[in-house]
């Protein structure tokens, strides 16, 4: 069973940019850069489980996720996780359909990740909010905390589905979160 776990942070743009530096510094291995666009399922069994099923599609790539909330030791984040990446986007939505499962939330979300040692460093933007995560066992969570200087950084339990059902807007029964699209010309 894979077990992810991690700790969020809520930031401002001003912190966002001195992360991004302070990862520099460090010498981290900036791994990728991308905007998601993710679609949450929820109904049935999953609901009774607290479990997503989330399609997530990034640079014309889509995976696959099957998420289930464990243990939440307040600071530290827990969830059963399987991932797989998809070849029809549109076979596996029908079959999320057949299966009685309904979309719920959809948000979208500008992602940066580097690599830290043992850890996977994120910074996020999403459309309410700027957002540092950091992946990893607790022990090297807590070590990377410590060298980016985040002790103090304020803790988010929340994850993006739940903010998305806070500050997004409801779209015909489904919660949204989307940047607005530019309407001005080039």
């Amino acid at each position: 069973m894979a077990i992810e776990i991690e700790k969020k942070y809520r930031i401002d743009k001003k912190k966002l940019v001195e992360m991004t530096a302070r990862l520099a510094e460090l010498g981290a291995t900036f791994t990728d850069e991308t905007f998601e666009e993710n679609y949450l399922h929820r109904g049935g069994v999953l609901d009774e489980r607290n479990a997503v099923l989330r399609l997530r599609k990034t640079n014309g790539r889509t995976t696959f996720t099957y998420k289930e909330k464990v243990a939440n030791t307040g600071e530290f984040k827990q969830q059963i996780e399987f991932e797989t990446e998809v070849a029809d986007v549109e076979a596996t939505e029908h079959i999320i359909e057949k299966l009685g499962y309904r979309l719920s939330l959809v948000y979208e979300k500008h992602r940066k990740s580097w690599h830290l040692d043992n850890v996977e460093v994120v910074l996020d933007e999403l459309p309410f909010g700027y957002y540092m995560e950091i992946e990893g066992d607790i022990e090297d969570i807590r070590r990377a905390e410590k060298i980016l200087g985040a002790e103090n950084f304020e803790p988010e339990s929340r994850g993006y589905p739940r903010l998305t059902a806070k500050f997004g807007r409801d779209v015909n029964g489904v919660m949204e979160a989307r940047f607005e699209k530019s309407t001005t010309a080039a």
